[in-house]
């Protein structure tokens, strides 16, 4: 389980070593101009994500794996992407807090895959943000921030809450209008000890 307390601060972040992992908000959200510049005065990098790319899992592996710089290895399958994501191998090799923006993705909220490519994203940001291995163990690398934000030009992210967390170590929030996600499952995945968002209750809702 994380050590982390929990953060008064609803926001998501990408400078924290906090959940949420996954973020679907507003291509104009302005918190993310914010939080951008914070990352990069850090030190940080940003990555992007053409969501119009992402057809189908085989392009959701090609396109990440040329994106984030993955391994020549690298298996072509969703277990696969957590185990780069979490054993950084691209810009910053694990020396830098990464960032990655996921681009125009309305088109995500009919894809049959977009559960487990969420669980994926919060399953290697997990062991990235923690340096653990799949059964939660320390690994040897050195820890860093690693978050995922799917930027929506049009499509309200509640929209996208059933359909992002249909598999059940993966809990999500709707939170000032933006869908937050985490992993819950203790007996896998450790919990997360700064789940649900700080909030008074009229101000959030629950989803999965």
């Amino acid at each position: 389980m994380s050590n982390h307390p929990p953060d008064p601060d609803p926001l998501p972040t990408l400078t924290k070593r906090r959940s949420p992992w996954v973020t679907f908000t507003s291509c104009t959200d302005p918190w993310l101009a914010g939080a951008q510049a914070e990352l990069t005065a850090r030190g940080g990098v940003v990555l992007r994500v053409d969501g119009g790319e992402l057809h189908q899992p085989a392009c959701v592996y090609q396109v990440f794996a040329r994106v984030l710089g993955f391994p020549g290895y690298f298996g072509h399958n969703w277990d696969a992407m957590v185990d780069c994501l979490g054993d950084w191998h691209g810009p910053g090799h694990g020396e830098q807090d990464v960032a990655v923006l996921i681009d125009s993705a309305d088109s995500l909220l009919n894809a049959e895959f977009l559960g487990v490519l969420v669980w994926t994203l919060c399953a290697g940001a997990w062991r990235a943000n923690f340096m653990v291995d799949a059964d939660g163990d320390p690994n040897d690398g050195t820890a860093f921030a690693l978050h995922f934000v799917f930027l929506l030009d049009d499509t309200p992210p509640a929209a996208f809450a059933e359909a992002a967390a249909t598999d059940e170590d993966v809990a999500a929030a709707v939170v000032d209008g933006r869908l937050v996600l985490t992993l819950t499952a203790e007996d896998t995945w450790g919990g997360d000890a700064v789940w649900p968002p700080v909030k008074s209750p009229e101000q959030h809702g629950h989803c999965g």
